[in-house]
């Protein structure tokens, strides 16, 4: 965050801002951001009404909106700055989501296969999904219950259509 920001704002938001800093987040656990990010919102969220308030309690003596946002700034310099520490944290929030999400999946599927507990998984660095190996891929090796299900889908559709067809 800049320090043109940084100057706009109390001792107290201050320091909530500076919270957002990379280091800082890299020491929350996903419990620690939500609430940061919980705070940060609530703050953006003050200063964001508070600035659309002001400028609009302004406009019929100004005689525009234009005029009426030049006296209104330091508001919405506020609400900025709490914008740019609520994107901070909720880019660590989602990456830590991420994380938790992968390791969780890694537990599910090796307790599904019966290995207890596994090593940390790491999420695929490209943000794709890895290809499944042989033995999760799903066969059809029950065709009847298929062509039973695709058999259902046609007649709900039917029905529904001879249903608007009759009014």
């Amino acid at each position: 965050m800049n320090k043109g920001m940084l100057a706009v704002l109390n001792e107290s938001e201050r320091l909530l801002v500076l919270e957002t800093e990379k280091a800082e987040l890299a020491k929350l656990d996903e419990d620690g951001l939500v609430a940061l990010h919980d705070r940060i919102r609530r703050a953006r969220n003050k200063y964001t009404g508070q600035y659309r308030r002001g400028g609009a309690s302004k406009v019929p003596a100004k005689g525009g909106r234009g005029k009426a946002s030049q006296q209104n700034s330091a508001a919405r310099a506020k609400a900025e700055a709490f914008e740019v520490a609520l994107a901070n944290v909720s880019t660590a929030l989602a990456a830590a989501a991420r994380r938790t999400a992968a390791e969780l999946k890694a537990e599910r599927i090796a307790a599904a296969r019966g290995e207890g507990a596994p090593a940390v998984a790491k999420a695929p660095a490209t943000g794709r999904k890895a290809a499944a190996s042989p033995a999760t891929k799903r066969t059809r090796s029950d065709s009847s219950a298929v062509a039973k299900k695709n058999a259902s889908t046609l007649a709900a559709g039917a029905r529904r259509q001879a249903k608007r067809d009759s009014r």
